[in-house]
């Protein structure tokens, strides 16, 4: 009797270790399936003074120059691909002699844009999420997807030599919330984080940053759904300007970055319900970037399920936004996915795309579009493709193939706006899930 129990113990035993083996085994599936389905969206940044331009896709980094009229040769001396995983992040710095680089492969690459050299290779611990350059070119900050922001230094900079490469310091931190936009106010002072858990953090950027920063000014609390991109507003009586920035409630938010204080909100979700015929009532629809005009007030805004940009103006006595127009892509799936403006020019550069599409025979796919007239009084314009800076060869460069058909950008969209959920809305697991995902973890750091 006594050994018929032990028996069955033995078997129940058995059962439930095959039970766990095999959600287990679904577990990991489902993880790797997550992993390989991840779409990239496409990402552009103009130099400040518009001498060139720069697109990432997937793990595709490509420059323009517009001085030049010419494709940029990337010079990597590391050997190989200069990315060989999605790029996530790239930047400007403020006066365009740096640029930046990085994403899911740990990797952040600084780059000379007078020779287009990479001067400096970082390796993160975790993959990176937001990058940031200081004023003065002398710190690249980068968050990472565990809510650190690191920070390394790039002392005695001058274009031609390359530094060492550095290691980072971790300079603050978000707990465990992936940090979604890093920006330095126009003054230098205040480093802005913001995070998928609904906050935005001003900190004192610190005159030693690799001791960290320790002193923060101001919270700005107020988002329902994660934030997803900051921009700063110049104004002649603050000097550290005006903060705006967009989330997935919906929204464009004001901010007085010394106090912390919300200055107002434009609701730009029901707009976009007029304006597309084809949208749901009641749908969220998130702000994926926002950009500012120079020389302006006005902020440019990419929302999900628009067709075009938004523009907002926002008045400084008042200190308060409203719309002023939308600028409609008619005739074309465009969607945009990210945006950028320089000092001069007056024109505003949109690009749409992914990369790692699934069920689709084009691994990565990138659209330009430039909008004119929006830093002046005249009718904001799409510009056609034979209009646009730098013509065919440019479009040739950032774009790639010119004849991918318009379902295929559609499709796009809907993987972009899939993949931005499955990233910043905060996933539920079951416990064993999560005792599975704290067995299969792995942390081991990079060597530096």
């Amino acid at each position: 009797m006594e050994g018929a129990k032990m028996e069955d113990a033995r078997v129940e035993e058995c059962e439930h270790d095959n039970s766990n083996t095999q959600e287990d085994a679904q577990v990991e599936e489902s993880e790797q399936n997550n992993k390989d389905m991840e779409v990239a969206p496409a990402l552009i940044s103009v130099h400040p003074t518009r001498s060139s331009v720069a697109v990432a896709v997937g793990s595709d980094l490509r420059v323009f120059s517009l001085l030049d009229n010419c494709a940029v040769t990337l010079v990597d001396d590391s050997g190989g691909a200069s990315h060989n995983d999605s790029i996530r992040c790239i930047k400007y710095g403020t006066n365009g002699k740096l640029f930046v680089s990085a994403g899911d492969d740990k990797l952040v690459k600084v780059w000379s844009t007078d020779c287009w050299r990479c001067i400096s290779t970082v390796i993160s611990e975790k993959r990176v999420s937001a990058v940031a350059i200081s004023n003065d070119d002398l710190h690249v900050c980068f968050a990472d997807k565990f809510g650190v922001v690191w920070v390394v230094d790039l002392p005695g900079f001058g274009g031609t030599e390359a530094p060492l490469n550095k290691k980072a310091a971790p300079l603050l931190a978000h707990y465990c919330s992936i940090i979604t936009s890093l920006e330095f106010s126009p003054d230098g002072r205040f480093i802005v984080s913001a995070d998928r858990d609904f906050k935005i953090r001003v900190t004192m950027f610190p005159t030693k940053p690799l001791d960290g920063a320790h002193e923060i000014q101001s919270f700005c609390l107020g988002h329902t759904e994660f934030v997803s991109c900051l921009a700063f507003i110049c104004a002649p009586d603050s000097p550290q300007g005006l903060l705006v920035s967009g989330g997935g409630d919906s929204t464009v938010r004001m901010w007085d970055v010394i106090s912390g204080t919300l200055l107002d909100t434009c609701e730009v979700g029901a707009k976009v319900e007029q304006v597309e015929s084809d949208a749901t009532e009641g749908k969220c629809s998130t702000v994926t970037d926002i950009c500012t005009i120079p020389d302006c007030t006005l902020i440019a805004v990419a929302i999900q399920s628009l067709r075009g940009i938004m523009l907002l103006t926002c008045d400084l006595p008042s200190r308060t936004l409203s719309v002023t127009k939308v600028v409609s892509i008619i005739g074309e799936n465009f969607v945009p996915t990210s945006l950028g403006s320089s000092i001069s020019g007056g024109l505003l550069w949109m690009v749409t795309g992914a990369s790692n599409l699934p069920c689709s025979d084009v691994s990565s796919l990138s659209r330009v579009k430039v909008i004119s007239g929006c830093a002046s009084e005249q009718e904001p314009v799409v510009l056609a493709d034979t209009e646009i800076p730098g013509g065919a060869k440019l479009l040739e460069k950032l774009q790639g193939s010119m004849s991918i058909d318009e379902k295929v950008f559609l499709a796009a969209a809907d993987a972009v706006k899939t993949a931005m959920c499955n990233l910043l809305i905060k996933k539920q697991y079951s416990d064993e899930k999560r005792e599975f995902r704290k067995r299969t973890r792995n942390d081991k750091k990079g060597t530096q």
